[in-house]
């Protein structure tokens, strides 16, 4: 991890959505509640994530799954 601590790279909305399969206003609604990682300004019109945050968001999500009863992991 020590690669993106002296290199962060910024993930645009749409590689964001993708990762996350979650749409824009749910991720606008989940940032505005506090449960998803803070936006970026990069623009007038553009935002971005950090990779690393929106990784250890989807790790969080991930931990916190419950099975499905009878569901095999």
């Amino acid at each position: 991890m020590t690669i993106q601590i002296l290199h962060p790279r910024i993930e645009r909305l749409p590689e964001v959505i993708v990762r996350t399969k979650l749409s824009r206003s749910t991720i606008y609604n989940l940032i505005n509640a506090g449960k998803f990682p803070p936006k970026i300004k990069l623009g007038a019109r553009s935002i971005g994530f950090l990779e690393a945050d929106i990784s250890d968001w989807i790790l969080s999500k991930c931990a916190a799954a419950t099975p499905i009863k009878g569901e095999v992991l």
